[in-house]
């Protein structure tokens, strides 16, 4: 099965690990390089990153290209474990790596997948060449414990279909209020409503892993990412998108003084000036 854009044919694989056939998307290499691997964000999977990974293509990286479901989203399985932490979804990056014969990496990760790159990196230093944070943070205690009250619910499909109406909502919602429980003035965001197009895939990958899209949430919220920064030394570049979280970019300054080896770069909405920038940072020699 393919998924294309332009000349680039964006492939679909299963890899087996010890949890079953985790899927994922892979642009095939079309020169030397070093493999890239796109982490996703939260209740999402690998599909939104196919934008970005045509963009990276065209902006020049030749080497291959892969991203993921991370497991119990998309089209991956479950966590082996009950309560699985981000260490153990970075793990499971990391025997991807291994199963697909992969000596190093780099890697970019967004929001939940900015937490798996971070542990990655911390983690497994002698897998990752480079890093690409894009929106992480630490949350305070208190709004810590709310949030994984609150974020992502369990929800059981009734006679009735009410979890469909649901699971739309909640996609949208998380575009119109951070979080997105809290509706308020004071929580409202600015940024533009999501075209029904996309709201109608994520609310499709929320809908196929009901019972566990909200593991990966929850162990993003409880990550203390800021604890685990002075262990990476690959270099780094965080990202201050311009329609970002105020919240989010506002960290970059704090991940900065952390971080042995960073930088940081404001970028416009969308996949291509991400991706230049990427590759920009990817090509800079030690």
């Amino acid at each position: 099965m393919s998924d294309g854009a332009g000349s680039a044919v964006i492939e679909r694989a299963f890899v087996r690990l010890d949890e079953g056939q985790l899927h994922l998307r892979r642009l095939p290499a079309s020169g030397p390089g070093t493999p890239l691997v796109l982490l996703h964000a939260s209740p999402a999977s690998s599909w939104f990153m196919q934008g970005l990974m045509i963009a990276l293509r065209a902006a020049g990286h030749d080497g291959e290209i892969i991203a993921p479901d991370t497991l119990g989203n998309g089209d991956s399985p479950a966590p082996a474990i009950t309560d699985p932490d981000i260490p153990y979804f970075a793990g499971s990056v990391a025997r991807l790596g291994s199963a697909l014969g992969f000596e190093r990496v780099d890697v970019y990760g967004t929001h939940t997948g900015a937490r798996i790159a971070c542990e990655l990196a911390a983690g497994h230093p002698g897998l990752i060449r480079r890093v690409v944070l894009d929106g992480i943070t630490e949350y305070p205690d208190e709004f810590r414990e709310e949030v994984i009250a609150n974020y992502a619910p369990t929800v059981v499909p009734d006679e009735y279909g009410r979890h469909l109406i649901w699971a739309f909502n909640f996609c949208r919602d998380q575009a119109l209020y951070f979080p997105h429980f809290r509706k308020s003035p004071e929580t409202r965001l600015g940024g533009a409503m999501p075209p029904p197009e996309v709201l109608h895939r994520i609310t499709l990958d929320v809908l196929k892993a009901l019972d566990t899209y909200p593991l990966p949430y929850i162990a993003a919220f409880r990550y203390r990412a800021f604890e685990r920064m002075p262990a990476i030394t690959a270099p780094v570049l965080l990202f201050r998108p311009e329609n970002e979280l105020a919240l989010l970019n506002a960290s970059v300054a704090r991940a900065l003084d952390l971080l042995t080896d960073a930088c940081d770069v404001a970028v416009p909405a969308g996949d291509t000036p991400k991706a230049e920038a990427i590759v920009r940072f990817l090509k800079e020699t030690p």
